[in-house]
């Protein structure tokens, strides 16, 4: 079961009912004023801020393969129209005011584009939390395609982090996760950057891809495919295409059907003895026992002996070192 970061419960007595105060003694004060401290710290750390976008540093593992498209424009004049409806979160950075982006990448990058301050949610995380946070959330708002989720568990497993969190941020099982980096492991960094995130396409079409490697150059064949096609074409359908040649290149060559040719041997008189049938594969001699059953049963007691001697003149007539 996959935790939720958003909705964690409330740490033991915040939710009772503050005791009356009490004479403060002098004795008591600083433990006082530290205590008022950190409640108005927890308080301001999880408020919604107006952040400036410059302060707000984008690293971390990256879950998108794309954040410069024209759906970041889309998103931004939308923005731009009715205000940003749904904050950011950040966590606060080891350089002084300023802040690290746990999730909402997209909306942060649209907001750079059109100006002015970032609503975001200011919460302090560990490494740990916040991956979990950053990918709970994306799978709520907009679920990344199969392979940005195989790509985003091969960055969290080089990067160290454990299975369980891996799980956690993308609400996958075990073998979910097994499924995800097999695949993965199977193609060029190359072929996935010049096909997208191909939302819709799932493990078994990126399988069949990564399958054809052995008999087709994915990248090149994606190369030459991709050029000749619209840039803007949307990435399931770029794909499509280069899943299309890749497997035209790995099917080989089409050979042309040759038609093959008979004809019939005769005797003198003109009495057909058998078909002669010819084609590029192979070449055979048919002989009917209805029409002639005594030729065929002669033939056929000595075909063996006849193919060695038909064979032995034409090794004579080819002649030493042919």
């Amino acid at each position: 079961m996959a935790r939720n970061i958003f909705n964690q419960p409330p740490k033991d007595g915040k939710d009772a009912p503050a005791p009356s105060p009490a004479p403060a003694k002098p004795a008591k004060l600083p433990g006082s004023v530290g205590g008022l401290r950190d409640s108005l710290r927890e308080i301001t750390a999880n408020s919604i801020r107006d952040i400036e976008p410059d302060r707000i540093d984008i690293d971390g593992l990256r879950d998108r393969l794309v954040l410069e498209d024209s759906s970041i424009d889309d998103l931004a004049e939308s923005i731009r129209k009715h205000g940003q409806q749904v904050p950011i979160m950040v966590r606060p950075s080891d350089q002084p005011d300023r802040y690290r982006v746990v999730y909402g990448r997209r909306r942060l990058a649209a907001l750079r584009r059109i100006g002015g301050t970032v609503k975001a949610i200011v919460r302090t995380l560990d490494d740990d939390a916040s991956l979990i946070a950053q990918g709970q959330e994306n799978n709520l708002r907009l679920d990344p395609s199969f392979i940005e989720k195989a790509l985003f568990i091969r960055e969290m497993q080089e990067a160290g982090y454990k299975p369980g969190v891996i799980q956690d941020a993308l609400g996958l099982t075990r073998q979910g996760v097994s499924n995800h980096r097999v695949v993965i492991e199977q193609l060029p960094d190359e072929l996935i950057r010049l096909i997208g995130p191909a939302h819709g396409v799932g493990r078994r079409q990126w399988g069949d891809l990564a399958a054809l490697a052995q008999k087709a150059d994915l990248v090149e064949v994606a190369r030459q495919t991709l050029a000749a096609l619209p840039e803007d074409l949307p990435s399931a359908e770029r794909f499509q295409a280069v899943h299309a040649a890749c497997a035209k290149q790995a099917r080989g060559p089409v050979k042309p059907v040759t038609r093959g040719r008979t004809r019939m041997v005769t005797d003198d008189s003109g009495t057909p003895l058998a078909t002669l049938a010819i084609d590029t594969r192979a070449i055979a001699i048919r002989i009917a026992r209805k029409d002639n059953p005594e030729f065929g049963q002669w033939l056929e007691e000595r075909a063996e002996d006849a193919l060695r001697q038909l064979f032995d003149q034409w090794q004579n007539e080819r002649g030493p070192g042919s």
